[in-house]
C-alpha cells in the first residue's frame, strides 16, 4: 500500500495538470509512476481451487507461532468462505491460532459444498438451515465469534439472525441498509464490530482525514477536486472508502459530487494508466484524490494503493481478537468500528 502527498510549487505545471485533466481516460497519461515500479511485491504461487483452498501463511512462522500460542481456542464461524475475501480471512485466522468451525453460511448455490482448507473441512449451509446451524454452534461454543464476508443483499438478514441468536459478530460485508443494521444491533445489545473497511492502515488514514475535516473546516474552500478509484472489474459501485474521504473534503470546503468520481474498471486502463500490476487485476484498490487551488498554483495529492487482500484479512483478525476481549470483559459499549480497534493499540 502506498500513501503519497505531493505539493506542486510550479505554477505552470499545476495549471497544465488542471487544464489537461490528469484523470481523463482519454489523455493516455499515467497517474504518477506505476506502483509496480515503486513497490516490490512478493506474489504467492497460484492456488489449486476445486472447492479446496491451499494455505499460504500471512505471517512468518516465528511470529505466527507466537501469536497462535496466545489465541488458541477462539472459535470463529466464517460466513462467505467460498469467496476470495473469506478464504483470505481463513488463512490469516489460522495463522493467528484461531479455530474455524467446520460450518459456515453461503448462498443457495453453495449449499452442501465441502471446503477443504489444508486438512480442515468446512461445510457450507444455505439460507434454509442457517438458524439451527448457528444456534447449535453457539450452544457448543459460547465464546464463538461470527465473521461475515457474504454479499450486500444478505447483510441485514444475517445481522438480524446473529442478533436473534445472540452471537457476537464482525461485519466486513459492505452494503445493505446500514442504518437498519446499526439499529438491529443496538436493539439486541449484541457485541459487534461493523466496518466497511478492515484495512488498519487505510482506516488510520481515514481517521486522520476526519480529524482534519473536523478541526479545519473550509481549509480547502474553492479548491478543485478530482477523484479516481480503480477496483477489480466486478466492483461496479463507488467504494465506501472513497465516499468517506470525499465527505471529509466536502467538510473542508470542496464542492464535489459522487457522480464526479472516475471509476476505472477496464483492465487495460488499470495496467497502462493507473499502474496496477497485472497479477492484482482481480483484487486491488487504488485511490487518488487530486486537489488544485483556484489559480492553479498549488496542488495536493492523496493516494492509497492496495494490492491483494491480506491487509483486510489481517485487520479482520485484529477485529476478532478485539471483539473477543470486549465480550470477555463485558464491556458497556456494544457496537465498535475499526477506529476503536486501532485505538486499543493491541494489534499484532
Amino acid at each position: 500500500m502506498a500513501f503519497v502527498v505531493k505539493v506542486a510549487l510550479n505554477a505552470s505545471c499545476a495549471s497544465w495538470r488542471r487544464h489537461n485533466n490528469l484523470l481523463s481516460t482519454s489523455s493516455g497519461l499515467k497517474i504518477g509512476e506505476p506502483v509496480g515500479n515503486r513497490l516490490k511485491y512478493s506474489i504467492p504461487s497460484k492456488r489449486k481451487v476445486l472447492v479446496a483452498m491451499a494455505n499460504t501463511p500471512v505471517q512468518s512462522s516465528e511470529v505466527a507461532s507466537t501469536v497462535a500460542s496466545e489465541n488458541v481456542g477462539i472459535p470463529i464461524m466464517m460466513n462467505g468462505c467460498t469467496g476470495k475475501m473469506g478464504r483470505a480471512v481463513l488463512e490469516a485466522a489460522i495463522s493467528a491460532g484461531l479455530n474455524p468451525l467446520p460450518v459456515g453460511f453461503g448462498g443457495p448455490e453453495d449449499s452442501g459444498k465441502i471446503l477443504d482448507f489444508n486438512g480442515r473441512q468446512i461445510e457450507v449451509h444455505g439460507p434454509s438451515d442457517r438458524e439451527s446451524i448457528l444456534s447449535s454452534a453457539f450452544k457448543d461454543h459460547p465464546d464463538l465469534i461470527v465473521v461475515d464476508y457474504t454479499v450486500p443483499a444478505a447483510v441485514n438478514d444475517n445481522a438480524a439472525l446473529y442478533c436473534k441468536v445472540g452471537v457476537p459478530f464482525v461485519m466486513g460485508t459492505t452494503g445493505g441498509d446500514r442504518e437498519l443494521l446499526y439499529k438491529t444491533v443496538a436493539d439486541s445489545k449484541v457485541y459487534a464490530v461493523i466496518s466497511p473497511q478492515m484495512g488498519k492502515q487505510v482506516v488510520a488514514f481515514l481517521a486522520a482525514m476526519e480529524i482534519m475535516a473536523e478541526q479545519f473546516p473550509g481549509a480547502f474552500s474553492g479548491y478543485n477536486l478530482q477523484v479516481m478509484e480503480s477496483h477489480q472489474a466486478r466492483k461496479l459501485d463507488i467504494s465506501g472508502t472513497a465516499k468517506a474521504v470525499i465527505s471529509c473534503f466536502q467538510k473542508l470546503g470542496v464542492s464535489f459530487e459522487l457522480e464526479q468520481v472516475q471509476l476505472i474498471r477496464d483492465p487495460k486502463l488499470q495496467v497502462e494508466m493507473v499502474g496496477v500490476p497485472e497479477e492484482h487485476l482481480s483484487g486491488h484498490a487504488f485511490h487518488m484524490y487530486h486537489l488544485t487551488s483556484p489559480d492553479g498554483t498549488v496542488s495536493f495529492e492523496f493516494q492509497h494503493n492496495v494490492c491483494g487482500r491480506s491487509i483486510y484479512a489481517e485487520g479482520t483478525v485484529d477485529a476478532i481478537l478485539f471483539l473477543a476481549m470486549k465480550v470477555k470483559s463485558k464491556a458497556d459499549k456494544r457496537i465498535y468500528n475499526m477506529i476503536d480497534v486501532l485505538r486499543e493499540g493491541n494489534m499484532r
